[in-house]
């Protein structure tokens, strides 16, 4: 850490590792300062930054999906001792590594996959899960997996949501003759989207509020609050029953 960068070679290398879906500030150099949701993930995070401790000294973070890096920077700021930010998409990284470089701030960035995190062989005091959810074609495992293996106590999901913002309370059990129940807005449901949607092929699966809820608790989170409408703020529930997992889809990591 300590490089220092002129205006114009921050310029520069901004065009050089574009286009950025996160819009960061580098020295007062806007990242992505058209982008079609706005000032994005900033205007987002002012929503529900009230809801994250503010001071993280001397606890790690992970922050899966971590695209250009917003929210591991904002980890770090806040002064955690270890942030690691893991996304899939080298180019993403790249952005992640040269914002990090240009603010000072000392981030692990890795190429990997949310299936692949048992690996880590560490459990995180905070992971960070935004906005990955609804592009995974497995998304139940991948919950499954973080919760087993990766979280330590604090954990902040974000998903699109779409659909019905109610969240009925569903009963343990319901009998074979029961089907109106599946058409109750309230009911969890989970959207499938076969080609594309937004002009995004990788969105796959999208819940309603009642599904989100209901996928957290199934893998054994336990819903602290929603500080903002697409935002749940969690911790591990050491009481909840965690899922067995067939040793296939962690074996590969391990």
């Amino acid at each position: 850490m300590g490089t220092s960068f002129t205006l114009h070679e921050i310029q520069n290398k901004i065009v050089e590792l574009g286009p950025w879906f996160h819009n960061l500030s580098l020295s007062g150099v806007q990242t992505a300062p058209n982008h079609f949701l706005g000032d994005y993930p900033s205007a987002k995070w002012r929503n529900f930054e009230h809801a994250i401790p503010a001071d993280l000294t001397g606890m790690t973070v992970l922050d899966v999906g971590c695209n250009a890096g917003f929210y591991s920077i904002e980890m770090k700021r806040r002064g955690a001792r270890r942030v690691l930010g893991i996304d899939h998409d080298e180019q993403y990284l790249r952005q992640a590594r040269f914002a990090a470089e240009v603010l000072q701030l000392d981030i692990a960035f890795k190429q990997m996959s949310v299936y692949e995190t048992p690996s880590l062989r560490e459990r995180f005091d905070f992971v960070l899960f935004m906005g990955v959810f609804y592009h995974l074609r497995y998304p139940l495992l991948a919950l499954d997996l973080l919760r087993r293996y990766v979280a330590g106590d604090w954990f902040v999901f974000q998903s699109m949501l779409r659909g019905s913002r109610e969240a009925m309370k569903v009963a343990e059990d319901y009998p074979f003759s029961e089907c109106e129940i599946f058409d109750k807005p309230g009911f969890p449901k989970m959207h499938f989207v076969e080609n594309s949607y937004s002009q995004d092929p990788t969105n796959w699966w999208i819940p309603n509020r009642a599904c989100a809820e209901a996928a957290l608790r199934s893998a054994g989170f336990r819903i602290e609050s929603m500080p903002e409408p697409e935002v749940f703020l969690c911790r591990c529930d050491p009481a909840a029953w965690l899922h067995e997992l067939p040793p296939q889809f962690v074996s590969t990591a391990l």
